[in-house]
Order: C-alpha cells, then sequence, then structure tokens
C-alpha cells in the first residue's frame, strides 16, 4: 500500500537542461522527476547518464555523436 501512495506522489516534467564545455553548449531533453518526499525534483539514471555522455563527447571534441543525444550550438563571442 505505501508503495501505491508513493507513486501517486510523483510528477514527471519534460525539461532542456544545458551543457557546456569550451565554445560549445548541448540542450538535452531530460525528465525531472517530482515526489512529495526526498530531493525532488530529481533525475533518472538514465537521464543523468545521458548529461554525463553528453558533457564527454563534448570534451572529446565528438560533436557528431553529441548531436545524436541532443541540440549542440557553438557559442561565438560578440565584440563590445
Amino acid at each position: 500500500m505505501w508503495l501505491g501512495r508513493m507513486e501517486e506522489a510523483t510528477r514527471r516534467k519534460r525539461r532542456s537542461k544545458l551543457v557546456r564545455v569550451g565554445a560549445y553548449v548541448a540542450e538535452v531533453e531530460v525528465e525531472l522527476i517530482y515526489t512529495d518526499a526526498g530531493w525532488a525534483p530529481y533525475l533518472s539514471l538514465s537521464d543523468a547518464l545521458k548529461l554525463d555522455e553528453v558533457r564527454e563527447l563534448l570534451r572529446q571534441g565528438e560533436i557528431e555523436f553529441a548531436t545524436r543525444l541532443a541540440r549542440v550550438f557553438e557559442l561565438t563571442p560578440v565584440a563590445v
């Protein structure tokens, strides 16, 4: 029974998280999990690993592979 109450109190929302590495920013779609207990909101393990993988791909310069998991943008400085 307690488990059933926990499931009822769980809400999920899709959000974009930004990962910046050097001159690149990746926009990664993740699902935030909200509960009435604990450390809400939090990510699922698979979404946390996805963020880590995108970050590592950007660090290694594997932009093409990173674009398979996220939208990747190149930052351009604006002269003032």
